[in-house]
């Protein structure tokens, strides 16, 4: 996790405060809450399969608890890769229409 030049754990909690801030401001949208939470889910689970791995790493805990925490961050981290994309592609064929 050190060879990466951010802190994936730091740039969530800053996406979700801003999130969370911009909620507060003004009156809350209908999707904000469910953005938030959905941010929240992903950080957790990222954080509890890490966990899991140094537990089982050190301690030589369970590894089938190990196998199924890296199972669940790895399904969470494709939910959000696909979304990413899809947003991503709505985002160029808005840019692909006519004005």
């Amino acid at each position: 996790m050190s060879s990466l030049g951010f802190n994936p754990y730091n740039t969530l909690t800053t996406a979700a405060r801003a999130i969370d801030g911009a909620g507060a401001a003004g009156k809350p949208e209908a999707g904000g809450n469910q953005i938030a939470e959905g941010i929240g889910d992903f950080r957790a689970a990222l954080q509890q399969a890490e966990q899991t791995a140094m537990q089982t790493a050190v301690t030589g805990a369970d590894p089938h608890a190990m196998v199924q925490a890296l199972s669940n961050a790895e399904i969470m981290l494709d939910a959000a890769v696909t979304i990413r994309n899809k947003v991503v592609e709505a985002y160029q064929e808005l840019l692909r229409m006519p004005v």
